[in-house]
């Protein structure tokens, strides 16, 4: 269960609404609490592919696929996953393809499952050293223009871009029923 913190603005819906604005037509992802309502918005979208991942290395060759057929896409996964796809990374680094990462961020404060500290301190580093930029939302407000924005420079740049959402935006999860 996900509570959230209140937030100045329905992100979810803005982000979907930067990804449509941007002719993103497939959206990769590992199912994730703090993704689901955006997943929800790209799967009900006739306009947009959701791929559910079963890891999410998996859709860094996906959206490289999806690029070289004509298509825009995203990746969708929590800071956890960033790990995962550290090896996979060097694909759009070396190929010079455009990637988007949009990443909920685990074990900031408030993280009450002490497995999700080390990748949530470590993200924005490690996807640094290998090629990533990484821009932070730490207001639900800002969501929506910081992924437009990332959108713009990925595509017109070739450039791999990773937006972090802060888990203040997304909620704190709680394991309480």
């Amino acid at each position: 269960m996900t509570t959230p913190v209140t937030p100045a603005s329905d992100w979810p819906r803005d982000i979907y609404r930067a990804l449509c604005a941007h002719q993103v037509r497939q959206v990769a992802y590992v199912p994730d609490a703090g993704h689901s309502r955006l997943i929800e918005y790209c799967r009900d979208d006739p306009a947009m592919i959701a791929l559910p991942l079963t890891t999410e290395e998996e859709g860094i060759g996906l959206l490289a696929g999806a690029w070289l057929g004509g298509d825009r896409g995203v990746l969708l996964m929590q800071s956890s996953g960033v790990g995962n796809c550290i090896n996979q990374f060097s694909l759009a680094r070396v190929c010079r393809l455009p990637l988007l990462l949009l990443v909920t961020m685990r074990g900031e404060d408030g993280e009450r499952n002490p497995w999700q500290e080390p990748m949530g301190r470590n993200s924005a580093g490690l996807l640094e050293t290998a090629g990533i930029e990484p821009l932070r939302v730490d207001a639900a407000a800002a969501a929506g223009a910081t992924v437009a924005a990332a959108l713009e420079r990925a595509y017109r740049e070739s450039s791999a871009i990773a937006v972090l959402i802060a888990q203040r935006v997304i909620g704190i999860k709680s394991f309480d029923q």
